[in-house]
């Protein structure tokens, strides 16, 4: 199984997101760099709207996350409540 990795800017505002990928995901392995936090995942990476919500403290719509995403690896699933990276067997 490969791994899927997403990596966001590090700012205020996603820290945050960082937060919720960790809690929802906790075989994730959180990388912090200097000007980057990349997360990568054994299969599978489900960011969630509800656990983003109640980390920032306001709603949250998953598409606000391309503005601070870098890069990302994996195949894209996309609602309005789930944002999942995986590998299709």
């Amino acid at each position: 199984m490969s791994n899927v990795f997403i990596a966001f800017q590090t700012n205020e505002e996603t820290r945050g997101i960082i937060d919720a990928i960790a809690q929802d995901n906790p075989d994730a392995i959180v990388n912090e760099q200097p000007a980057m936090v990349k997360i990568d995942a054994p299969g599978r990476l489900t960011i969630k709207r509800e656990t983003v919500e109640d980390r920032l403290g306001r709603s949250f719509d998953l598409q606000e996350l391309h503005v601070h995403l870098i890069t990302l690896s994996g195949h894209i699933n996309e609602t309005d409540d789930e944002f999942t990276l995986s590998w299709k067997h």
